[in-house]
């Protein structure tokens, strides 16, 4: 992964933040709200598991939005602005960019905008839009409550079994990965196979999209680390597709 994605054993980057809130600020909630709202109106959902009948739903978001393309989003920002921006912060980079990319607004529209919205709240607080439609509601609410999932029948065989030493390949990361950094080129045991197959609903370039069996893996830690930071008796597991691993 980019740096700022590739953290794990790195020392002194910042003093770490213990908030326990999921909502620090008020505008958080609609931030995600939204990356609620587009996920639950996401084209794909016709072929989902469980499907939804997305066609009938009177949206005029015709896009295609997962959890994967906000990471995606995230993982493209400056590494700068990355550590310079709160949390949902980046969600709002990363949903903006995709409105703008997709044509549903643009650039100089929503500059504009912004202008405009900040230069109200200055005065007042600006109202929210109001409205909405029933039908649209609905198919939010269901989704909140089944929302979709990444497991698929797999008529197949998995490669590897419990017990087996497999090595994580050492994939560069393109635009996006589910592969941590720190992981590749590291040798581990199987100790979970995962029933079924598991998609991740748009491909990358290292290989993820299609369904594929998923493994729990188990290191020795200082197999990663460097010995001087590895806890005494402690193991480190992590679930990995299968198209990230080889024989070891």
């Amino acid at each position: 992964m980019k740096i700022q994605h590739n953290l794990g054993g790195i020392e002194g980057l910042a003093s770490i933040n213990y908030e326990t809130l999921v909502f620090v600020e008020p505008w958080e909630k609609r931030i995600f709200g939204i990356h609620t709202a587009m996920m639950a109106l996401s084209n794909h959902l016709n072929t989902s598991e469980p499907p939804y009948p997305i066609e009938q739903v009177p949206t005029t978001f015709k896009s295609f939005w997962t959890w994967g393309h906000l990471r995606k989003g995230a993982e493209a920002m400056n590494p700068f602005d990355y550590f310079r921006f709160r949390y949902y912060e980046k969600w709002l980079g990363g949903i903006s960019g995709f409105f703008v990319e997709e044509g549903y607004i643009t650039q100089e529209e929503l500059d504009t905008r912004t202008a405009q919205f900040l230069e109200d709240s200055a005065k007042a607080a600006a109202p929210l839009p109001s409205g909405g439609n029933p039908a649209i509601d609905a198919q939010v609410e269901q989704y909140l409550r089944q929302g979709d999932s990444p497991k698929r029948p797999y008529a197949g065989t998995p490669k590897f079994k419990v017990g087996d030493k497999v090595r994580v390949k050492d994939i560069y990361p393109v635009d996006h990965t589910r592969l941590p950094g720190q992981l590749r080129n590291t040798v581990a045991t199987v100790a979970l196979v995962y029933e079924g197959a598991y998609t991740y609903f748009f491909p990358t370039v290292d290989g993820i999209g299609t369904p594929m069996p998923v493994y729990s893996l188990v290191w020795e830690p200082d197999a990663i680390w460097a010995a001087e930071l590895v806890e005494p008796n402690s193991s480190y597991y992590n679930d990995i597709f299968e198209v990230y691993l080889e024989a070891a």
